[in-house]
This record gives C-alpha cells, structure tokens and sequence, in this order.
C-alpha cells in the first residue's frame, strides 16, 4: 500500500488538522471529530447536520459553510460516527429554530443519529431527520436495510441548506430536503477496488478487464460484472438503471457526473460528454451540471451518476449563493 498518510490510525485526525489549517472560516474539533462552520450557530436558523464514514471527500466537512452544512461529525474510515459526536454538532449549531440530520441509509448511520435526535431532544431541542436513499443499483445489501444513500446527499445538502439559509422553518426545509431525495437517483460503476488504510490491500477483487456495475461507495456489490466497457457504453448501462427509476414529470434535471476518487477529470469529461448525448436524445434537458469529486471512495476509480428532477423552485434554491470548502458560488 502507498498512501500519503502517517499512520492508518491517525488519518482522520491528521486529516481534520489539515482541514483546519486550509479553512480558518470553519471551527475544526479534531478530538471529538466535529466540523462546524465558524459562525455557528447562526440565531433563528435552521442548523443542518450530517455526517457518516470518512473516505467519500469532500462530503461532508467540504460542504459546511453558509447555504449548505452547519456542521459534519466525519466517522473513521467507512465508519459510522458515534451518537454523542452527532449530538455535540446539533447542539453546536442550534440556533433556536430546531435541527436537520441529513442521513444517508446506511445502518450504523440511520442508527446512530436516531440516538443523537433523542439526545438533542432531551436537552430541548427541536430534531427533524431526512432519510437519502438514492442509489437505484440495490433494493437491500448487507450494509443497509433499503437503498444506500450516494450522489443524491450532495443535491438534498444544498437545496435544504439554501432553503434554512433564506430563513424558513425546520418543517419547511425538512420537506425540502425530502423531496430532493425523492426527485434523485444514483448509479454507481466500479472500474478498481478500494482500498482502506487500515487494511492495506484492495478490499475486493475485480480483474484488470472486468468493471462492476452498480457498486456502493464502499465497495459493496453491485448488480453484476462484465468485460471493460467503454464510456458511452458505461453512461448508456447507468442511465438506463436510473431513467427506469425516475419519474418523468417534465422537469429538467441537475445532473451529477462524479469520481470515485481514483479517476481522472479528462475521462469524467468524457463520461459526461456522453451522459449529455443520451440525454438530449431522450428529450431530457439538463438544466444544471456538476462534473468533478464530490461523493467518493478513497481511491476507487470509477464513476457515479446523480440526477435530481428540478422545477423552478428547485433551481432558484439550487443557484442560491454557497461557500463551502468544496462547493462555492
């Protein structure tokens, strides 16, 4: 294994240190392992909070900042992080309007906020909890009890965060962030396997001329293997999974074309390149596109497809000024 780590034990506190040190506007607890925007907590807002496993950066400590996150609890490695965490970053940025968790459906996740909620509400506090169960590659795998939750987290973190950021209340951003998760869907294309620090060698086998189809970001299976395809190929295959999911109700899409962490932008372009032919020759405009690193998987290299449905509202709150380590404008 070459890795640009110390040691497998201290990568996530070496990581929150350099965190810390490339964004001053941002309030870095490395011991209890909380990001907080340094503001925080804004009065009258509504707080919003996510969190999970480190190894998908830059969510989700790269997306805290005003119109997105209030705060992020990164877990050890594809880890969950523990209930007293999530609880410190709620009370850390209520402002008196109540609190969003943001929680992608993965059991140890779904779990262990709901514990964090309970915590915060007995200490007076207002909890409201989002589900992001995007991925249309499974119905249940052994890491979660319904779809897993990809790509789609990125789009419900920025409308729901651009809706708290305009002042509504907790039950208006929560629906918000709802339907963002429900207008969503995701697939993912494993091309290597990932491999953690703290095991030092790929955490499955795929031959060099195989790629898997539907992966999670973890590395868990997908829906099957095949000979090396080539990117049209690949974008065709992944579109297909998720238009056959996606309600077409009209409305243009937000359109996310990302990396698993070991892919270069050149191939990504060219993945995007093709997504943006199929789509255009099924009458699907695509209103908005992130191409880049975004959700990922250590060093994986493959792809992930994201859409989100968009109407009007959801492309104002989708345009809405940002300014997060990793997403700004």
């Amino acid at each position: 294994m070459k890795k640009l780590i110390n040691s497998p034990e201290s990568v996530v506190s070496d990581a929150l240190r350099g965190l810390a040190a490339a964004h001053p506007e941002l309030r870095v607890d490395v011991e209890q392992q909380i990001v907080v925007r340094a503001d925080a907590p804004v009065s009258g807002k509504v707080g919003l909070v996510s969190g999970g496993g480190t190894g998908h950066e830059p969510l989700h400590s790269g997306f805290v900042g005003p119109g997105m996150l209030d705060a992020a609890c990164p877990g050890e490695v594809f880890t969950s992080p523990v209930p007293d965490q999530m609880a410190a970053a709620t009370a850390a940025v209520d402002g008196g309007a109540g609190v969003l968790h943001i929680v992608k459906n993965y059991t140890g996740d779904v779990l262990n906020f709901r514990m964090a909620a309970e915590l915060a509400e007995d200490d007076g506090i207002q909890v409201q909890q989002v589900v992001v169960d995007d991925d249309v590659a499974v119905e249940d795998s052994t890491f979660t009890a319904g779809r897993r939750g990809t790509g789609g987290t990125l789009f419900v973190e920025k409308l729901a965060g651009a809706q708290a950021a305009a002042g509504a209340p907790l039950a208006e951003v929560a629906a918000t962030a709802r339907k963002a998760n429900e207008l969503s869907r995701s697939f993912g294309v494993a091309l290597t396997s990932v491999t953690t620090p703290a095991k030092g060698t790929p955490t499955f086998d795929l031959p060099a001329d195989q790629l898997e189809l539907g992966i999670g970001i973890h590395g868990e299976p997908g829906r099957e293997r095949r000979p090396m395809m080539t990117a049209a190929e690949i974008a065709e295959a992944s579109l297909d999974a998720i238009l056959g999911d996606l309600h077409d109700n009209g409305d243009p899409v937000l359109l996310l074309v990302d990396g698993m962490g070991g892919t270069p932008l050149l191939e990504l372009y060219i993945l995007n390149a093709e997504v943006d032919r199929i789509l255009r020759a099924r009458g699907i405009r695509v209103a908005r596109t992130l191409v880049g690193n975004y959700v990922t998987s250590l060093d994986m290299a493959g792809c992930l497809l994201t859409l989100c449905r968009a109407d009007e509202e959801f492309l104002r709150l989708w345009d809405a000024p940002v300014n997060t380590p990793a997403l700004r404008w």
